[in-house]
């Protein structure tokens, strides 16, 4: 069983000496990820996508750090390395790292789970690339062209450390656009696969992906620790699950002996999913769908005077750039307010927020702005992030924040 001929390049990476101004070395030397266009002051003119970048100190010739330079970003290098310690960007390089990223999730492995984020961009050493696990299917996600001229090398030890039978490739909507390679979104660059459809194992409930059609990877890794928990505390109860998509919170909660489960989409084909994975478990609640624009379906549960004993509202990130940022706020906002009004009495609201330019305190400040002001009381029982398989190791790779509200009338 070979690797495809499409994960080759036939472009041999320049070394590039590069210098920084006081900020971009600050930077490096803290250890950040991202060097900006605007913090080098000297680099080679015919620098191209996935030269690798050798960042000199300003005043002394030593070197502060090892990138890959990325023509096509505003974050024009993306480190590899940090520090004076002497290295070599090859196989083994990356085979330490991947092996660093995987003891890192043996913890996770020795639960009932087969589905896990082996590389989580930056925070692992691979800015720009994801690899996520679904038993065993392994699938790629790039994000940027650096990546392109290391694959031949990378992934026959992604295959190696993982023991995973088939290999594909994602590609984001800008790498698809590329000239600089032969692959297509959802080429399947190593072993066969049957069916696009993978089923895998979360916690001990079942689940399923399409590694090939569906959003990032196939699904959403990063909310699994919070899916356990809801499902711990539904049983017995009603359950509502807003931004369902394919149904994580909502299997959970039908798993552990929720009594009515109601999973709310704008997608109808998301929907289907969900029910396809809860029938993948053994379950006696019944399980409803609503499909439609979510702050609508929210006011006209609340007009008709529909409430559920717990509430979990996970919508898409709100602020995908600066400019958001003011209004996503006030969906933040709103969505607390209508998930309060939907929340019976002695219910848990569960609000969680991915926008990463959203930070988790002014999250947090404006759920208990919102909150406080209502005529019931309520507790924040437990605030929660990644779960163990997105560790964070720099400020802007953290995004995940999830706020569990016990009300107490």
């Amino acid at each position: 069983m070979g690797f495809s001929s499409k994960i080759k390049s036939n472009y041999a990476p320049k070394r590039l000496a590069v210098k920084l101004n006081a900020k971009g070395e600050q930077f490096v030397l803290k250890g950040h990820p991202w060097v900006f266009s605007n913090n080098i002051t000297k680099i080679n003119e015919d620098a191209k996508s996935g030269d690798l970048a050798i960042v000199f100190s300003k005043n002394k010739n030593r070197v502060t750090g090892l990138g890959l330079y990325d023509a096509n970003s505003p974050i024009r290098i993306k480190m590899l390395h940090s520090g004076t310690q002497k290295v070599e960007i090859n196989a083994g390089f990356f085979q330490k790292q991947i092996e660093e990223a995987f003891i890192k999730r043996t913890g996770l492995l020795e639960t009932n789970t087969n589905s896990y984020r082996l590389l989580f961009g930056e925070n692992d050493g691979f800015p720009g690339l994801i690899a996520d696990v679904y038993a065993s299917v392994l699938v790629v996600k790039l994000y940027s062209e650096i990546w392109l001229h290391y694959l031949e090398i990378i992934m026959p030890i992604l295959q190696d450390v993982t023991g995973v039978e088939t290999i594909v490739m994602r590609l984001s909507r800008g790498l698809e656009q590329s000239k600089l390679h032969q692959l297509k979104n959802g080429d399947v660059v190593y072993g066969s696969l049957n069916n696009e459809v993978v089923r895998f194992v979360e916690h001990g409930v079942n689940f399923s992906a399409n590694v090939i059609k569906g959003h990032k990877t196939g699904y959403f890794l990063d909310h699994r620790a919070n899916r356990k928990q809801v499902g711990v505390w539904s049983k017995g109860k009603t359950v509502l699950d807003v931004f369902s998509y394919a149904g994580g919170f909502s299997v959970h909660a039908l798993y552990n002996g929720a009594k009515e489960v109601t999973s709310l989409d704008i997608s109808k084909q998301a929907l289907d999913i969900a029910v396809q994975n809860g029938k993948l478990n053994t379950y006696s609640g019944i399980h409803k769908t609503i499909a439609g624009d979510a702050f609508k379906e929210l006011e006209e549960l609340i007009k008709n005077k529909i409430t559920f004993d717990v509430v979990v509202i996970d919508p898409p990130s709100f602020a995908k750039q600066a400019s958001e940022i003011v209004l996503a706020k006030k969906k933040y906002a709103q969505l607390a307010k209508l998930g309060e009004q939907l929340t019976a009495k002695n219910g848990l609201l569960v609000l969680a927020s991915c926008s990463s330019r959203v930070l988790a305190q002014d999250f947090f400040d404006i759920n208990d702005k919102i909150l406080t002001s209502v005529k019931r009381s309520c507790n924040l029982v437990l605030k929660t992030g990644h779960d163990v398989d997105h560790p964070v190791s720099f400020p802007e790779g953290a995004y995940l924040k999830c706020g569990y509200y016990r009300f107490s009338g």
